[in-house]
């Protein structure tokens, strides 16, 4: 089976900006598109294969039907026919609402069916994006609902500049928010579940103030504080270098101007890959061949054991 490429998923909000249609390289009219859903098997928002044998059958009838094969073995016996992972390009015109996610347990005394672990990767952003994650003081359950209320919840939150590279991790719990300017890639758990803790008093189109979710968040956040909550690494040429591994998912970037060949031969996972920037031909064990490039996604199937990468690009390689 060879690796599959699906249709983008994009969605207009009323923070979004207009990076992401050029990224992508689409020939499409839509105006403030916040999100584009690269990989998706969230009910009602499920990513649809673009070409090949497979074309227009949805990513979890794909699941469905090829089961461990596609999934991986372990995998398969874990989620069963959904799909873990969710891949987005997000692009921040406006702040986005100070938020918090559930982890599993809670989201699941919530009545969710999972909570949501994820993390960023920085495309290029504007030169003065900011985005906040975690708390940088102490502060009891109490003084939150405060700081909510009084309109200072910020004053908590460890705030970071945004470049083009950097990488934070989210786990469930930790309040965190995109800012303005910020352009990334978010790779997370597949759950929709987001609890609004702030919203800056902005109304919609409608003259509305936006729902928050203030009990249902304090019921999730994590108040433990952190020196730094920016994931390090150091780039390098022609080699994967690890930059977040936990149990939803492993990624790794990898930044290549010469032939490589990954070997999934030990994996019992499907892969996926982000295309950050330039284009490559990519051929797997079994002779399919599929092209990538920057604001491209494709899923490699579990059963591929090895994947030739030919040409000068950059991208994320993530699975469970």
């Amino acid at each position: 089976m060879k690796p599959l490429k699906f249709q983008p998923l994009l969605k207009s909000t009323i923070w979004g900006g207009s990076k992401i249609i050029t990224f992508k390289h689409l020939d499409v009219k839509q105006e403030n598109v916040g999100e584009s859903w690269e990989i998706s098997g969230v009910p009602g928002n499920e990513s649809i294969v673009a070409d090949g044998e497979m074309q227009g059958k949805s990513l979890n009838e794909v699941v469905a039907e090829r089961k461990g094969s596609f999934l991986g073995e372990e995998n398969y016996k874990r989620f069963g026919n959904e799909f873990p992972l969710l891949i987005k390009f997000i692009d921040a015109n406006r702040d986005l609402s100070i938020q918090v996610h559930p982890n599993d347990e809670i989201a699941k005394k919530q009545g969710k069916e999972r909570g949501k672990t994820e993390m960023w990767y920085a495309l290029p952003c504007e030169p003065d994006a900011k985005l906040y994650n975690g708390l940088k003081m102490q502060i009891t359950p109490e003084q939150y609902k405060e700081m909510v209320e009084n309109d200072t919840i910020t004053d908590a939150l460890a705030q970071y500049n945004m470049k083009e590279d950097d990488c934070f991790f989210i786990p469930a719990g930790r309040i965190h928010a995109i800012g303005t300017g910020c352009f990334v890639v978010e790779i997370q758990q597949t759950s929709d579940v987001t609890y609004r803790i702030y919203d800056f008093k902005r109304k919609d189109k409608d003259g509305n103030y936006r729902q928050l979710h203030t009990k249902e968040a304090a019921e999730c956040i994590d108040y433990t504080v952190l020196p730094d909550y920016r994931q390090h690494y150091t780039p390098a040429k022609n080699q994967g270098v690890s930059m977040v591994q936990c149990s939803y998912f492993t990624t790794a970037v990898y930044d290549l101007d010469e032939p490589m060949t990954l070997d999934y031969s030990e994996l019992d996972s499907f892969v996926i890959l982000i295309g950050l920037k330039g284009e490559s031909k990519i051929t797997d064990n079994e002779g399919n061949e599929i092209t990538l490039q920057g604001g491209e996604s494709i899923v490699v199937p579990a059963s591929t054991k090895t994947l030739k990468i030919e040409g000068t690009l950059k991208f994320l390689e993530t699975y469970v």
